[in-house]
């Protein structure tokens, strides 16, 4: 797996939470444990365009985040179940706040994203 060799700058809260969602699907991996889609095939119906590798990679990194946790159940095949800590549930509202910021500015950022594939 990749090791950092930089410290991260961690100056402001901004950097933080950059810190702690850095990662393509993170933001929905949250929401989608959140929704109740805990085992990691659900998250990947969820998310087909992921691979599993990164899903797990991303798991695992807001399992360190303490955002998720990981129950694995002693069965075979094996069972694993993540689900939001406290803490990890304290950041939905915040994320639904943006969903709705973007859903209200839908038309503007389709048009400025969709300007970038455009040159």
């Amino acid at each position: 797996m990749y090791e950092r060799k930089i410290l991260p700058n961690l100056n402001c809260g901004l950097d933080l939470i950059g810190e702690v969602l850095y990662g393509k699907w993170k933001i929905r991996l949250l929401w989608f444990i959140n929704e109740g889609h805990k085992r990691p095939s659900e998250l990947q119906r969820k998310i087909p365009d992921a691979t599993r590798r990164v899903l797990n990679i991303q798991l695992k990194e807001l399992e360190e985040h303490e955002l998720v946790t990981r129950k694995v159940y002693p069965v075979v095949p094996p069972k694993v179940e993540y689900s939001l800590t406290e803490f990890g549930k304290s950041l939905v509202p915040v994320l639904f706040t943006l969903g709705k910021w973007a859903d209200e500015n839908e038309d503007k950022l389709r048009e400025v994203i969709m300007k970038r594939f455009e040159k």
